[in-house]
């Protein structure tokens, strides 16, 4: 399914979804345009670790290049899993895996550059990581002990956004003012690219970035991260449309790329970007991956999808595809691979020791990042607190 009629009028003997409540047929449309890709989907490497041609994108990668990104993948997914390890123990309050999303992250990092901002969610380790973030500066925010640690400017790296969706205003707004500043216009300008799931999609918040982008021609990159799941709901029950044709309602152009293939990721976030620079305006891009893991880790995913459908993803992994191309071409021996490993053990060692280590931050320091000045409401506010606590001194609480 390519398009908005295939989708909405699956067939000469399928009538168009318009009811309420879509008939067997209408649902079983949709859910291979979804779990398909369609005919649109730009794809570059294989899950079988093919190169293939595609008549509209296309990358030249030396053998150095794809071991960088194999080895990106592999020490993200390390990170990844070892915090996971870590909020099982009580070391994090919370963690948001990002596990079977790593192609589309670390594709899409690696096409920016250095001028570029990026807006993430919650769950762009992947980003972090190739934005020059040590992976022990995301630890506080899910420890509870700091919002992030990293510089914003410095790294072009906004911090982490919880609230679904918000950080695609923050980013439209940052995008206008690229704009009104003339820093868009030629290949030297600049561009800003922003994270958000499949279910952000469903927020208001989303749309009216895609307005303000549309009507000031923001240099912004939509990437949204299709994951099949916004927590427990199915994109099928949150879009009629595959969502990449959602941006011609705003009339900017939309694509679907294989989230799990970093070439083609790559590829298209670099396009992306440099349409942005140019000053032509918005892009929306859908990377079509899986979540191969929970939402977070307070959520239990076999309470609504089956683990023959996580199996079928399984052979999809975006890691396994670029290595057994490695292979292939003769472009990595196995003593490269045992490299990496070594390193993503390393990396978790770091991780590890960094966590459980943390000091816990004084009961006081909830006041001192409210207000850029201190006023006197707050001021009695903290004190009250602090003397409060302070009656719990050497008393088990």
């Amino acid at each position: 399914m390519s398009s908005p009629e295939e989708w909405t009028h699956p067939g000469p003997d399928v009538p168009p979804a318009t009811g309420a409540t879509p008939t067997a047929e209408q649902v079983i449309a949709g859910l291979r345009a979804t779990d398909e890709g369609g005919a649109d989907l730009v794809q570059l490497l294989t899950p079988e670790g093919e190169r293939v041609e595609h008549p509209d994108f296309d990358i030249d990668v030396t053998a150095e290049e794809l071991r960088g990104l194999y080895r990106d993948m592999v020490l993200v997914r390390r990170v990844d899993r070892e915090a996971n390890a870590l909020q099982r123990k009580g070391q994090l309050g919370i963690w948001v895996p990002l596990l079977g999303q790593e192609a589309a992250q670390i594709g899409s990092g690696r096409a920016l550059r250095p001028s570029d901002m990026a807006f993430p969610s919650y769950r762009e380790h992947g980003v972090a990581w190739c934005r020059g973030i040590k992976p022990t500066d995301l630890l506080g925010i899910f420890r509870g002990t700091d919002h992030g640690t990293w510089d914003p400017v410095e790294h072009r790296f906004h911090p982490y956004t919880i609230v679904i969706g918000n950080q695609v205003l923050n980013a439209a707004g940052y995008a206008m003012g690229q704009k009104f500043d003339g820093a868009v216009g030629d290949s030297d300008g600049e561009a800003t690219i922003c994270y958000f799931g499949d279910g952000a999609t469903s927020q208001g918040d989303v749309h009216e970035g895609f307005v303000w982008a549309a009507v000031y021609d923001a240099p912004l990159v939509f990437f949204c991260q299709n994951n099949q799941w916004a927590i427990s709901e199915p994109t099928e029950r949150q879009s009629r449309l595959p969502l990449y044709q959602r941006a011609r309602g705003y009339g900017f152009p939309g694509i679907r790329v294989d989230g799990n293939d970093v070439l083609a990721t790559l590829a298209v976030t670099r396009w992306a970007l440099e349409e942005c620079r140019q000053g032509n305006g918005p892009v929306l891009i859908e990377a079509f991956t899986y979540r191969m893991d929970a939402h977070t880790t307070s959520d239990d995913p076999s309470r609504y999808r089956l683990s023959d459908e996580l199996e079928l993803w399984k052979l999809k992994d975006p890691i396994e595809r670029v290595k057994v191309h490695l292979v292939k071409q003769q472009w990595a021996d196995q003593a490269f691979f045992d490299s990496i490993e070594r390193e993503a053990d390393e990396v978790a060692v770091e991780l590890r020791d960094y966590c459980v280590s943390l000091p816990d931050p004084p009961a006081g320091r909830i006041f001192s990042q409210v207000y850029a000045e201190g006023n006197p409401v707050l001021e009695a506010q903290r004190d009250e607190f602090l003397a409060y606590h302070a009656g719990f001194a050497g008393g088990d609480h």
